[in-house]
């Protein structure tokens, strides 16, 4: 009942302040199992969409005072997603994956979104871990090696020297602790959608696979903020 309380708060025009104290509250529920049975609806997926801002293909992200409330909502359903088998049938019904994706194409060039892309990424490996079918439609549908791929080159600051080769800067300091984790997320999910690559039968798919070893090799020569860090990104 109060799960079902605090989305009916969500689903009304309440503070920005309101909003991330609900969801902050309904992550911490989220984790217990039993809590999701009688939430988990096509519905309440739907209101945590739409705060994450997952239901608005054309609009920018432009307000930052709202990219607390994304951040929560993503951290919400990551929960849900992982904890929940009903939750996990109705992202594929809801084409939560495709709308992952064009929400990470909207953080591209934009300042402060580091969290949101985060939370992106690891909702997207979850979906392509939890459910065959959403790995799928990411390798075959919504070129999710491509999407997931300049997303760990952007975490990464790839430089490039010529096509399949980037710029080595012995120099150049660690990452931070959230380009880290972004460049972590984006891999596992990498991992997830290519699994099952084995036979690349055309041009295209030979010059993403040349272009991500490129980037990976990069990534082998990159240092986190921590040893501990820099383990888990190798």
């Amino acid at each position: 009942k109060l799960c079902e309380g605090i989305l009916n708060i969500l689903e009304k025009d309440t503070k920005t302040s309101c909003q991330v104290a609900c969801l902050e509250a309904l992550r911490i529920l989220s984790r217990d199992k039993k809590v999701l049975v009688p939430v988990t609806t096509k519905r309440n997926l739907q209101i945590l969409m739409r705060l994450a801002k997952l239901d608005t293909v054309e609009d920018p992200l432009e307000r930052v005072s709202e990219f607390p409330v994304i951040v929560e909502a993503l951290k919400c359903l990551c929960n849900i997603i992982f904890n929940s088998a009903v939750a996990q049938k109705l992202s594929l019904e809801l084409n939560l994956a495709a709308m992952l994706c064009n929400l990470l194409e909207k953080c591209k060039d934009q300042q402060f979104v580091g969290d949101i892309k985060c939370f992106d990424l690891r909702l997207l490996f979850l979906l392509s871990l939890l459910h065959t079918d959403i790995r799928s439609q990411l390798r075959q549908e919504l070129q999710g090696v491509q999407v997931l791929t300049q997303a760990l080159e952007s975490s990464l600051s790839v430089r490039w020297m010529e096509e399949y080769k980037a710029a080595e800067d012995r120099d150049r300091p660690p990452l931070s602790l959230q380009e880290t984790d972004c460049a972590i997320e984006a891999l596992k999910a990498l991992f997830n959608v290519t699994l099952d690559s084995w036979n690349v039968h055309s041009e295209t798919e030979s010059h993403q696979f040349r272009y991500m070893a490129a980037i990976l090799r990069h990534c082998l020569l990159t240092t986190g903020p921590t040893e501990d860090k820099t383990e888990e990104l190798h």
